[in-house]
């Protein structure tokens, strides 16, 4: 029989149309365009190509975008009053900076520079700590992007046992507490989680998010969970997860392939938090 196929490029436009309209009510009423612009340090071929999905999604929906390209040896000082810039204009309402950056760049300093009402990744300390104590203002994207997977689709979260398997401050640690506040009980596995297939198995909703390429197997599944593949994998010219998809999908009740599961939930999710920074902006 097989899982049920949880489309991303579908609910993508589902939510992307939501946000469209959004925007519509926004302009209407404030008589101004939100709008996001992305920093790019160097010519990195991954990052040109999300950076221009991006600038293609904002003008989809009708938002100003701006791509601020740096070269690969700006210094770490030139970076952060491109930012001071942008904090400072009134017509930019989300800054991101595609990450990586060069090495001799603090990445950390960096995300740290944006202002929390403008960090549409979500990644500010501020924002990081709002989420933890319940006030979802600007959210990462993959992880709420993967909320509203769930609830488009009707998955109960509440009550569920929910496990993830990575901890990064990208997606497993949001993704953690977004199903903590929405009732579910978590899970965070690692590289030093004993018995991990045994965790795994306990789950009613799998979140894969490490990076290893099909590393979820069938017997890591319970029968019916729902199975979330956040990882995005080359192998051999081709994309994978981090679920061993064609066999897992045996077992699962949901599953999201790769690509087309998650990946396009990331963008319009950032779409949503450029017109709520933007919002939050004209709420002060």
């Amino acid at each position: 029989m097989g899982a049920q196929l949880l489309n991303g490029a579908i609910i993508a436009a589902k939510l992307t149309e939501i946000v469209k309209q959004d925007n519509k009510e926004f302009q209407s009423l404030y008589g101004v365009t939100p709008g996001l612009t992305v920093i790019i340090v160097g010519d990195d071929p991954a990052s040109k190509v999300y950076v221009g999905r991006k600038h293609r999604a904002c003008t989809e929906v009708g938002m100003n975008s701006e791509v601020v390209r740096l070269p690969e040896m700006v210094s770490e000082e030139e970076l952060l009053q491109e930012i001071d810039r942008l904090n400072a204009d009134s017509a930019v309402h989300g800054i991101l900076v595609q990450l990586p950056v060069p090495k001799h760049i603090n990445s950390e300093k960096v995300l740290e520079r944006i202002r929390p009402d403008k960090d549409v990744d979500g990644f500010h300390p501020i924002n990081v700590g709002n989420l933890c104590v319940g006030k979802e203002n600007l959210v990462p994207c993959t992880p709420y992007g993967i909320i509203k997977m769930l609830e488009i689709c009707n998955i109960p979260i509440a009550g569920k046992r929910a496990v993830i398997i990575g901890r990064s401050n990208i997606v497993g640690k949001p993704m953690a507490m977004l199903l903590l506040a929405r009732h579910a009980t978590v899970t965070i596995c690692h590289s030093r989680t004993k018995d991990l297939a045994a965790v795994c198995r306990e789950a009613d909703i799998l979140v894969a998010a490490i990076g290893k390429p099909e590393f979820v197997t069938k017997d890591m599944v319970k029968p019916g969970a729902v199975v979330i593949d956040v990882g995005i994998n080359r192998v051999n010219e081709k994309l994978v997860g981090d679920v061993d998809f064609h066999n897992v999908n045996d077992v699962a009740g949901y599953i999201t392939p790769v690509p087309g599961g998650v990946g396009p939930l990331t963008i319009v999710m950032l779409l949503h938090n450029t017109l709520k920074a933007a919002k939050l902006q004209f709420s002060k």
